[in-house]
């Protein structure tokens, strides 16, 4: 197993599932730039409850960084071309949202629910 960070943006929502048994868990897709500067996929499954949260917060095209357990994987697109792939197992999420509530909870300040329109003023 490779326990791994990585760092891109959603790729489409995150999706609640039900398992077999009638556990809920989250999957998601999340596109993250390798060395190469091409585009990587990683598939991602979430079945702690923090991180179940975190991910259905996020909206498409959302910026995060995840840590988790790390699969590599290969698939083959339409032109029969190997492409790498990662499936990860995720224990922790963190988003531009999660680093505002930590830097309020360092500095000793209240939680505040932020409304939309407080954040950008009238347009």
């Amino acid at each position: 197993m490779i326990d791994g960070l990585v760092s891109g943006r959603l790729y489409g929502t995150a999706q609640v599932r039900t398992g077999q048994h009638g556990t809920h868990f989250v999957t998601c897709r999340v596109r993250a730039t390798a060395g190469d500067g091409e585009s990587l996929f990683i598939n991602v499954i979430a079945f702690d409850d923090i991180a179940k949260e975190a991910l259905q917060a996020l909206d498409d095209g959302d910026s995060v960084s995840l840590a988790g357990a790390l699969t590599p994987k290969v698939w083959t697109d339409k032109q029969g071309i190997a492409k790498p792939a990662l499936d990860m197992v995720v224990h922790a999420v963190l988003s531009a949202y999660h680093v505002q509530q930590k830097r309020r909870t360092v500095r000793g300040q209240p939680d505040i629910d932020v409304d939309q329109d407080d954040v950008l003023g009238d347009v």
